[in-house]
């Protein structure tokens, strides 16, 4: 997303029908949000240019690769969340990503139809397609929503679930009769990509495509598992661009060029090069998701003397958690099998959601955290509500913790630096130093 594109972008984008100038601000405020937030620091690993590069490609050459597969005869799929069952697109030949949106820009756009005090997730999403800036509308072959709060699942409604929208109705809770109700829902689902692509679901090719994505995910664990060390030698900041990335590049060679990145991480790890300076707080972040456009908390977090060690979100922990069973037998054990890990995420839509707070205090532990920032978008009911309770079970477990509220644009920077500082201030104290 460089600052000037170049003729080559505004002719794809012209052919795609967008409007190219409005597309062209959009994209120079989030170029200018990167560069300012995430490229402009010093010492970061050399594997990180292939992420940036991804994260400029993303409305280029990520939509010409597109384009090219759908050309060769396969289907695009945009999804929205990481409830989508990746290992059927995958199986099935689908080309897909995120389509989320995570910047300020496009939201007035959405503002026009739709409530202003609304997920900024949503509108930000919605903004992109409503403007005509969302280079991946026109090739959407489908899209796929879910039920996991109700901005999402009433928004659906207005935007229709004929034709070329899909909806997973995911449960409320998580016992016998809610697994069952999943299950056939992921079922449904398979049903309708093997409509889309008109081909069916082969045991073999799932087994494979369920291999690839735990590959993925043993990937992401690794490289989590590398920032556990007493000095990470990968930035919050950096980590959350991998993450990102990870929702919108092909699969096998987003796992590939992670793979690499780890091994150069390791090796910083094993001579003491480090991301950031020493004694800095390690701080997890935990709640909403922070989708492509959205750098403002962990920049933030990292310019005041912190260093983002975990993320306990879907652009974090929850994303790569789990593993299918690849013994699983059968074409249906192996669908069960995708369904049961897919249950396993603890979003804040469930009720009750014991097991999230849970696993973040255990998490806190495992990554040996000074404090918690929760961040929480605007308007997302499910995770402010469910800040108090995350709140009281990290403070039983003697961890401190602050609540954000923001959305995507830059206006509250100030007062969030001042408040971010102070928590950062406090954790010296606890500490006596």
């Amino acid at each position: 997303m460089p600052h000037r594109p170049s003729p080559e972008d505004e002719r794809l984008w012209a052919e795609l029908g967008l409007d190219v100038e409005l597309h062209a601000r959009i994209l120079e405020s989030i170029s200018a949000n990167f560069e300012r937030q995430v490229e402009s620091r010093s010492g970061r690993p050399d594997g990180m240019a292939y992420f940036d590069g991804v994260i400029h490609g993303s409305h280029g050459a990520r939509v010409r690769e597109v384009m090219t597969r759908k050309k060769e005869g396969a289907k695009f799929v945009g999804t929205f969340c990481v409830y989508v069952p990746e290992e059927i697109l995958i199986a099935l030949g689908t080309v897909h990503l995120a389509l989320c949106g995570g910047t300020a820009a496009s939201i007035p756009y959405a503002e026009g139809k739709f409530p202003r005090n609304m997920c900024p997730l949503v509108k930000s999403t919605l903004g992109l397609a409503l403007s005509g800036t969302c280079p991946y509308g026109p090739l959407e072959d489908l899209a796929v929503g879910e039920t996991t709060c109700d901005a999402k699942k009433k928004t659906w409604d207005v935007l229709g679930r004929e034709g070329g929208f899909h909806v997973l109705e995911l449960p409320q809770k998580k016992g016998p009769a809610d697994r069952a109700l999943w299950l056939e829902e992921v079922r449904e689902f398979a049903r309708r990509i093997e409509d889309l692509n008109g081909a069916k679901l082969e045991e073999e090719r799932l087994r494979g495509a369920v291999r690839l994505m735990n590959r993925k995910r043993r990937a992401l664990a690794r490289m989590h598992e590398l920032r556990k060390a007493e000095r990470p030698s990968l930035s919050g900041t950096d980590a959350l661009v991998v993450m990102q990335v990870a929702l919108i590049d092909d699969p096998e060679r987003f796992t590939g060029r992670l793979e690499s990145l780890n091994g150069e991480l390791a090796a910083r790890v094993e001579t003491g090069i480090g991301a950031l300076p020493e004694g800095r707080r390690r701080i997890m972040i935990a709640g909403c998701p922070s989708v492509l456009g959205f750098w403002k908390i962990h920049h933030l977090v990292e310019t005041v003397g912190g260093i983002v060690v975990v993320d306990e979100s879907c652009t974090g922990t929850r994303y790569f958690k789990g593993l299918v069973d690849e013994t699983a037998d059968g074409l249906e054990g192996l669908i069960e099998a995708v369904a049961d890990r897919y249950m396993t995420i603890d979003c804040s839509c469930f009720s009750p959601n014991t097991e999230r707070m849970e696993s973040a205090v255990r998490t806190a532990g495992d990554y040996r955290v000074d404090g918690v920032v929760q961040s929480i978008l605007h308007a997302c009911h499910t995770y402010n509500v469910e800040a108090i309770a995350m709140a009281d079970a990290l403070k039983a477990a003697g961890i401190p913790s602050i609540k954000i509220e923001t959305d995507y644009s830059e206006e509250d920077v100030g007062p969030l630096q001042i408040r971010i500082e102070a928590f950062m201030e406090s954790l010296e104290f606890r500490r006596g130093d």
